[in-house]
């Protein structure tokens, strides 16, 4: 080639690639049957799982295979491919864009895609795209709780020492949890030498936060003697508010207390009045105590 022709080609300029925009929402589950349950398995669950139903298309065009929705998977991947064709899901990923709707679809879809067993490969920002309200038949999540993450690992993975070592480790770092039949998405979990019930509302911020705070006014906003309003934070469009339970006191006690909690809340999201000078304070100081901590 010519030294004037080189000098040709390397002046022409390089095709600039198309920038994929990443686009915030703030209600990534919106519209799903059991958004607060999704909700509580991205942000409160370390180790639990669901099935997830196709949408016919996907069906046909892929096959009937088993998908399911689990709260991380090993090295928080977004997805995994099993030999026979299952599916997992991650719900807690490290790369993640502002739709975490369309991530978790777009991982779907290259699990599908990929060989049974193969890797999976999802790209950090999956641009404009079908969501898991597309891909997805909505329904209840049919949610099951693990105390560790064996439900990873296909049958005698636990044979090689450093496969068992890897789980061994994922299961420290799981702290109790239970999921209390009271309230949907309310969870209890033990941490050190504390307890928690954190629960997802799965009202309106405004309506939600009204609610609470005539609760607050009226001060009723504990679940009984030795617990307290630890504060309350947002996930994905909806709150959450905590209590700082005793620790010693299993999660089946406090089936009772939230549940009456739970009808005191209703009772003050039915009130339709604006609120009192009171409950307006008490508004101011529940805004002051939002956690940032999970």
């Amino acid at each position: 080639m010519s030294k004037r022709r080189k000098n040709q080609r390397a002046a022409e300029p390089t095709p600039k690639r198309e920038k994929v925009r990443d686009i915030y929402v703030p209600r990534p589950f919106e519209g799903l049957v059991d958004e607060p349950e999704w909700i509580a398995l991205r942000e409160l669950v370390p180790a639990a799982s669901a099935p997830l139903r196709l949408t016919p298309e996907l069906v046909e065009e892929y096959g009937d295979r088993p998908v399911t929705l689990a709260t991380v998977l090993p090295m928080a991947a977004p997805a995994m491919t099993k030999p026979d064709g299952r599916v997992l899901i991650g719900l807690q990923r490290h790369q993640q864009s502002g739709d975490v709707s369309r991530d978790l679809a777009d991982a779907l879809l290259s699990a599908l895609r990929a060989e049974p067993g193969g890797q999976v490969s999802v790209a950090p920002l999956p641009g404009p795209g079908p969501r898991l309200q597309d891909v997805l038949v909505d329904g209840p999540l049919e949610i099951s709780m693990h105390d560790g993450f064996e439900f990873w690992l296909d049958p005698g993975a636990t044979d090689d020492p450093t496969v068992q070592a890897s789980l061994e480790r994922a299961n420290a770092a799981v702290y109790p949890t239970v999921r209390l039949a009271a309230a949907r998405a309310a969870y209890w979990c033990q941490v050190p030498e504390k307890a928690h019930v954190r629960w997802v509302l799965p009202d309106d911020e405004d309506a939600a936060l009204d609610a609470l705070s005539r609760l607050g006014a009226a001060g009723a906003l504990t679940l009984g003697e030795q617990t307290r309003f630890a504060g309350m934070f947002r996930a994905h469009g909806r709150l959450v508010p905590v209590w700082d339970l005793p620790e010693d006191v299993p999660a089946a006690d406090w089936e009772e207390p939230v549940t009456g909690f739970a009808k005191r809340y209703a009772e003050a999201l039915a009130e339709k009045e604006p609120l009192d000078a009171a409950a307006r304070r008490a508004r101011q100081g529940l805004l002051g105590r939002q956690l940032t901590l999970r």
